[in-house]
């Protein structure tokens, strides 16, 4: 709770007496800025408090009357799904004078606004601190000038300021993610899946320069995403003779059979000595010295446009929620404030701490330290790098450790688990171990479907959808009645360790191979599961792989249904969703794609609450918005049927409106991987190989490997702010076996925000709002 905000504070009362004004402002505008505005705008009406659009950014600000305008629930309609921000941006040179700043604080001070949300990168939020710090002596040059009264003055004595960052090149310190970021790195990976099939056609080199002047993450990430050959970042630039280095690493991925060669190349990349290296200079180096067809591909302007993806849209919401909380809250002494993300969790960080460490990385890569650089731009930074040096070229040791470590999937297929088996296959390579394929899940561990998986085996596998290695669903598919073949097959394949990729079915076998420890000595190895499915039910982590993907396939079906109504007066749609008895894509999908209800499980609904739904959408009927959309989980309620509701909808809103209704089924498990599946994807599989490698040390006694504590088996999952190992005999309290859900899911505390935003009459809880805290520089481990 924040220590400035009472425990009995109404929310709804919050705001009333005050103003808020919201601009977004930089060169070029971020995808995801909209959902931030839209959020600031609500949750202020929410409050109470008059919210006004600043319109063009800091030169709005400056020019005032109609440039700032009041915000009111329908003018941020239908702006989720679209890119840019409405609102307008630009840069400002008038803002700059004092005498611009003069004019910019008395449009403040006659409209009464002392709250201020600025969206934007570093430059735009130090402007907004340096305009704070000014206040006081602007305002009383204005006095003194006429141009306001002492009263008007007193009443605005002071003036709170809350950033939220827009950037795509997510170059800013304090924070796992900028708005806008997912959003490029979707737009960069369409074009890179694009191209690698004509590469691959034809058996060229691919060049790709992507945007990132002073910060190399949207390359790096790229880098990682699509298993590039070469990545150049201005964080850490190449030894000297990097030329020969790459020639022979390029050659090298030819000889082993590999079509394609894939180099990204980040538009601040230099060599050690300060010299840019642009991808026409590569180009002209891989066709002169090794006569490969070469082809480079600027993206340009194309990566900050489109629609924004659903990551983008969460994230600006809970920001512009947080953000308008950090208003209310603060009091003069509280210093300027960016709202940041820090894993799943909403943080507030000293802005001027921020955009210290920001010029700190500046100032190392200046200066050659590069290493400095790298640990300064986060934890999650550097694990990418290290990551990818790792995974991109093959370098195993020396010596061989004669561990034998195998690899499956199970349950449902989701995009991502490729990424992951490829990361986990590579890993051990590289520690020396001998991997072996599982195919069809616990099936083929039993039935013997068992072999060696080798470094190009698992080429070009982040990008593919599905299970590569084949899984199986069925309950008669858990290891439970087929033990003794299991235990027979693990004996004769000589297996050490096993890693388990998969959803709810994934985490139950790997418990039942573990409750068979004390009959099967054989089972005594190292286990981990890694959480991988759509349904994000996994207990232990608070995301899985898969969810992303088929959260972006949810957002973007109901964008498309919703623009089906375009020329359609007063239409509701009902749209089921996957999941189970989990509600996560149901609620994250209605927060992304501006739904008006979600029903889940997890938050029992009777007849009294779809009436009131119904009301509620007769009432927006009313209003100039004339759409509704209500999402259903498939199994939120046995009775209340997504038939059953479309009936109840369509006759209780006769007259006033029409319903249709869609059953979304297995497309959202399809697709290729997300940059954020496929990235997180390779992160866990990396992580379980060394923390299983380091487990087999643990238990090697007398000659042999012996694993019987419950530490020994564990899932690897995303818990807040960190990666954490657990064990799965641990975790069995905090799960409904019945449902096949954890007991305590985070998500569900952001539910409210959804209800609020779509204008629902209820209370939100304060008490979960973050204090200050301070800028860490090593960030958390997600950074997708």
């Amino acid at each position: 709770m924040s220590a400035n905000q009472p425990a009995a504070a109404d929310p709804t009362k919050m705001g009333v007496g005050r103003s808020i004004a919201v601009l977004t402002s930089g060169g070029d505008a971020q995808v995801g800025m909209n959902a931030a505005v839209r959020a600031t705008v609500r949750v202020g009406l929410y409050t109470g408090a008059k919210v006004y659009f600043v319109h063009e950014g800091y030169q709005g600000l400056v020019d005032g009357g109609e440039r700032i305008r009041l915000a009111t629930w329908e003018s941020v309609s239908m702006m989720l799904q679209l890119g840019g921000t409405v609102i307008g941006s630009a840069r400002c040179k008038d803002f700059r004078s004092r005498e611009g700043r003069m004019k910019a604080a008395a449009n403040l001070v006659k409209l009464g606004i002392t709250n201020l949300c600025v969206i934007g990168g570093d430059g735009s939020l130090t402007g907004a601190n340096e305009f704070r710090t000014e206040w006081s002596g602007l305002l009383a040059d204005l006095v003194q000038a006429g141009r306001i009264t002492e009263q008007e003055a007193k009443k605005s004595s002071h003036l709170n300021i809350v950033g939220m960052v827009g950037s795509i090149d997510n170059d800013f310190c304090g924070t796992d993610m900028t708005i806008g970021t997912d959003s490029a790195l979707h737009r960069i990976i369409e074009v890179v899946d694009a191209i690698t099939t004509t590469a691959q056609s034809h058996q060229r080199t691919f060049i790709l320069e992507v945007m990132g002047r002073h910060c190399g993450y949207l390359a790096l990430v790229t880098a990682q995403a699509c298993g590039a050959d070469w990545v150049f970042i201005p964080e850490m630039p190449p030894e000297h003779g990097w030329e020969d280095h790459l020639c022979r690493r390029l050659a090298d991925q030819r000889s082993r059979g590999s079509r394609l060669n894939v180099i990204i190349v980040a538009e601040g990349a230099m060599s050690r000595d300060g010299k840019p290296i642009t991808s026409d200079q590569i180009k002209k180096l891989v066709t002169d010295r090794l006569g490969f067809d070469t082809r480079t591909t600027v993206l340009g302007h194309v990566q900050r446009g489109g629609t924004p993806s659903a990551f983008d849209r969460i994230l600006g919401s809970r920001m512009g929620v947080e953000a308008v909380m950090a208003l209310l809250e603060a009091t003069p002494d509280t210093p300027a404030c960016v709202v940041s993300l820090s894993g799943n969790q909403a943080v507030r960080l000293p802005l001027m701490e921020c955009v210290q460490v920001t010029k700190d990385v500046t100032a190392a890569m200046a200066e050659g330290r590069f290493e400095d650089a790298v640990k300064l731009r986060g934890k999650s930074f550097e694990n990418n790098w290290n990551t990818y040096k790792l995974l991109a070229h093959i370098n195993p040791p020396d010596v061989k450790s004669n561990i034998n470590m195998a690899i499956m999937n199970i349950g449902a297929p989701c995009a991502g688990m490729n990424a992951a088996v490829r990361a986990a296959v590579r890993m051990g390579i590289i520690q020396g171990h001998n991997m072996l394929a599982v195919h069809d899940g616990f099936d083929g561990l039993a039935q013997g479907q068992i072999e060696p998986i080798g470094w190009t085996s698992v080429s070009g596998w982040t990008g593919k959808g599905g299970s590569m290695l084949g899984t199986k669903r069925m309950s008669r598919s858990l290891p439970g009645k087929m033990l003794e073949e299991i235990s027979q097959n693990i004996s004769r394949f000589n297996i050490h360790a096993l890693v388990i990729v998969g959803g709810f079915e994934a985490y139950v076998g790997g418990l039942e191979l573990v409750q068979a420890r004390e009959k099967y000595e054989e089972m005594c190895i190292p286990m981990v599961v890694i959480p991988a499915t759509v349904s994000n039910n996994v207990p232990g982590s608070d995301f899985s792989i898969g969810a992303d993907t088929a959260l972006n396939t949810i957002t973007s079906t109901c964008d498309r249904i919703k623009q089906s109504a375009a020329g359609t007066k007063r239409r509701v749609f009902i749209v089921e969703t996957m999941g189970g008895y989990c509600g996560y894509l149901a609620t994250m999908a209605g927060l992304a794609a501006g739904a008006d209800a979600a029903y889940i499980f997890e938050e029992k609904f009777s007849i009294k609450d779809l009436e009131t739904n119904v009301k509620h959408l007769v009432k927006k009927m009313k209003t100039t918005v004339k759409r509704g959309l209500i999402l259903r989980n498939e199994n939120s309620n046995a009775n209340y049927t997504t038939d059953f509701i479309f009936n109840l909808y369509s006759e209780e809103g006769k007259g006033v409106f029409d319903c249709r209704k869609n059953v979304l089924g297995h497309m959202q498990q399809g697709g290729t991987p997300t940059p954020f599946d496929r990235n997180f994807g390779t992160k866990m599989g990396a992580k379980s190989v060394l923390w299983l490698t380091d487990k087999l040390k643990e238990c090697y006694r007398h000659g042999r490997i012996f694993a019987n504590t419950p530490e020994s088996a564990c899932v690897l999952g995303m818990r807040k702010r960190a990666l954490m190992f657990q064990p799965l005999a641990e975790l069995k309290e905090d799960t409904d076996l019945e449902h096949r859900i954890p007991r305590t899911q985070w998500w569900l505390k952001i539910r409210p925000i959804m209800k609020i935003l779509a204008k629902y009459d209820i209370q939100l809880d304060t008490t979960e709002h973050a204090d200050m805290e301070h800028v860490i520089k090593k960030r958390g481990p997600l950074g997708k």
